[in-house]
């Protein structure tokens, strides 16, 4: 059943790759930050360990580990110095003893956008009065379905996601796609799988171009069309391996390849056109109350300003606290590198239980 699931699954992707060819490389990259303190924290390595409500994000099918009734989970983050902003937030439900059900949003954006687009008047003075601002958000939301299959140690999930970007009055779009993940556990391994984007995501995008006609055209710009954009299917395999070091004290630790098919890539394995990206993550954890995490991802070959060629490397750490049905979870990691561009995570997650009548 887990080849037939593997197969079916290349399958698709394979389709929509060879039917989308021409697609670029870098679509709603919003979707490719991650989701939560304890994932961030690890590097985004967490296609097989996920177990809580950002399953929803990172594979669908670890939505059935879920002990309560309900939970409640919400993250927020800011990058360049405060000016995005990063918010997540889910509700996940258990439908019954086998199948969990949850809704997520997704928001990036920048706001407070000054619009200077009417600041000179009719007569050709500046007058300030007319100076508005905007914002640029991307919304992802996601509704997603976990289920433990008949097979021990198999859990099922997908998520149906809708996406939304908008800028300002000038520019919007719609679009939906589909994901698909499997979590199998075996002993002290869980190896995880999942499939973003299966059948593609297409966005529809859509211009003011009443708006942009007059500013655009005095500036020599080309006036943007209505298009279609699409975002080509990803692979992610991975496996983490959880060993009890004491009564009290264990260690876990994962690592998940992303595998992209829309052409060359500047990650590890970069090849045309199938590429492979490894994320790596541990988690050392104590009486199941505190945890301390890190992770290394985004690792690239860059140019220096001599001429030489340098590795870098995306490096995280994090420290969890879990207080009965409570937790906080915080991540320090960097962007692309560069010392001063750290970002701080801090995400909560609240379980709630029925109570016993």
């Amino acid at each position: 059943m887990i080849i037939r699931s593997l197969t079916c699954l290349l399958a698709l992707i394979l389709f929509a790759f060879n039917s989308k060819a021409d697609a670029p490389k870098y679509s709603n990259d919003f979707l490719s930050i991650g989701v939560g303190g304890r994932a961030l924290g690890m590097g985004g390595a967490q296609v097989a360990s996920v177990g809580d409500a950002t399953s929803s994000f990172w594979n669908p099918a670890g939505l059935t580990h879920i002990k309560g009734n309900l939970q409640v989970a919400a993250m927020h983050t800011e990058y360049f110095a405060g000016i995005a902003k990063y918010d997540y937030g889910c509700v996940a439900a258990q439908i019954d003893e086998t199948r969990t059900m949850s809704f997520s949003i997704i928001r990036f954006g920048v706001d407070d956008i000054p619009d200077t687009s009417e600041l000179i008047d009719a007569s050709g003075n500046i007058n300030y009065d007319r100076l508005k601002s905007f914002s640029i958000g991307d919304y992802g939301f996601f509704f997603s379905y976990g289920l433990k299959s008949k097979v021990e140690g198999l859990r099922l999930g997908g998520s149906a996601k809708i996406i939304h970007r908008k800028a300002g009055d000038f520019a919007k779009a719609w679009g939906f796609g589909l994901d698909i993940g499997a979590q199998y556990e075996k002993g002290n391994w869980t190896f995880g799988l999942m499939g973003k984007d299966i059948t593609s995501t297409f966005n529809g995008w859509s211009f003011n171009t009443e708006k942009l006609e007059p500013v655009f055209s005095a500036t020599g710009n080309e006036i943007p069309k209505n298009s279609l954009e699409i975002t080509l299917p990803r692979l992610i395999l991975g496996a983490a391996y959880k060993m009890n070091l004491a009564p009290k004290f264990s260690l876990q630790g994962e690592i998940n390849t992303d595998i992209t098919f829309d052409g060359k890539r500047n990650v590890v394995i970069a090849s045309d056109p199938i590429s492979v990206d490894p994320h790596l993550g541990l988690e050392a954890a104590y009486n199941d109350f505190i945890y301390l995490r890190g992770g290394i991802n985004n690792i690239q070959e860059i140019k220096d300003f001599d001429g030489s060629n340098k590795t870098i490397v995306q490096p995280s750490i994090g420290v969890g606290l879990k207080l009965k049905n409570f937790s906080i979870d915080y991540a320090l990691t960097n962007i692309g590198s560069q010392e001063t561009l750290y970002s701080n995570v801090i995400s909560l997650k609240l379980d709630i239980y029925k109570q016993k009548e």
